[in-house]
Formats: C-alpha cells, structure tokens, sequence
C-alpha cells in the first residue's frame, strides 16, 4: 500500500513540475529537507541505542561467568554441612575459607544472595511445589527454600527455588 501511494506523489509531482517547475522544485526540496531531519535523528537515536547497549554490556557481561560459579559455592555448602566431625578441622576450615572467597569474589561483581521473606514473591522466586498450610501459616507463604537465589545487581541471576504453602 504505502509504496501505492509514493507513486501516486510522484506522479502528483510530475504534473505539477510540467505546470509549475519552481514550485515543484521547492515541493522537492522541502521533501528532501524533510527526509534530512528524520536521516539525522535516526542516528541520533541509533548512536544512543548503541551507547545503552555498551554501557549495559559493561554492566552485566559477567553474568555469565557469575552464572557458572554458582553450582561452585553450592558445592562448598554442601560440603561444610555435610561434614560432621569424621574430617579434619583443618579440611572444614579450607572449605570454609574457600566458600568465604568465593562469595565475596561474587559479591564484589555484584552478585546477591536474594533475602527470602515469608511471602512468596514470583518476580524472584520459583516455587517448586505447593504443600498444604501448616498451622499458624498463611496460604502463599514460603515454607522452605530449596535453593538460594541470586541477583546480578538488579537483574535475577538464579531464582530462589522454595516450597510455597497453598491455599484451602
């Protein structure tokens, strides 16, 4: 349709400049100015699209990486809990440093543990399965959290996975 109507304009044109040159040269002119604004503002607008990407590059590119870590400070966990008095003080305490490094490392990229409250929020959590309310708890209160969650500043890296209490 649109391509219809430009040459219908053309041919408008085309009669007017046998009828009148000068103003269908200043019709033309006018049209090209025209087309010059929206030229110039769209690369305007495409140098501040690339400026955000960039700058969003910068700040988010180590997702990735903070992404691949975490199975690592899981397994850290795991191992400090599960390890009772059979090993040595001196391995729990190297697993435990080891842990400690590991977060601040992904805490200095900014990366955050999400804080799990008794609501059960669905922006950064993902519940895997519903139980019946205990006593004394709300419909749609978290009962137990599976796996922590984390935030890459403020974007989900890893959605908290919990057990939500579900109504009557």
């Amino acid at each position: 349709m649109p391509d219809e109507v430009e040459d219908e304009v053309a041919e408008a044109v085309e009669e007017e400049a046998e009828a009148n040159p000068v103003e269908a040269l200043e019709a033309r002119v006018a049209d090209l100015e025209k087309k010059l604004q929206y030229s110039a503002a769209e690369m305007v607008n495409v140098r501040q699209r690339a400026r955000r990407e960039r700058s969003e590059g910068m700040r988010y590119g180590g997702m990735s990486m903070a992404l691949r870590m975490l199975p690592l400070v899981d397994s850290l966990e795991k191992a400090l809990e599960s390890s009772n008095g059979d090993e040595s003080d001196a391995l729990r305490e190297g697993v435990r440093l080891t842990l400690e490094g590991a977060k601040a490392a992904l805490k200095a990229e900014g990366v955050t543990q999400i804080e799990v409250d008794s609501t059960f929020d669905p922006t950064n959590m993902e519940a895997i399965a519903t139980v019946p309310a205990p006593e004394g708890c709300e419909p749609g209160s978290v009962i137990e959290v599976v796996e922590v969650g984390y935030m890459y500043h403020d974007r989900v890296l890893r959605a908290a996975r919990v057990i939500v209490a579900e109504g009557e």
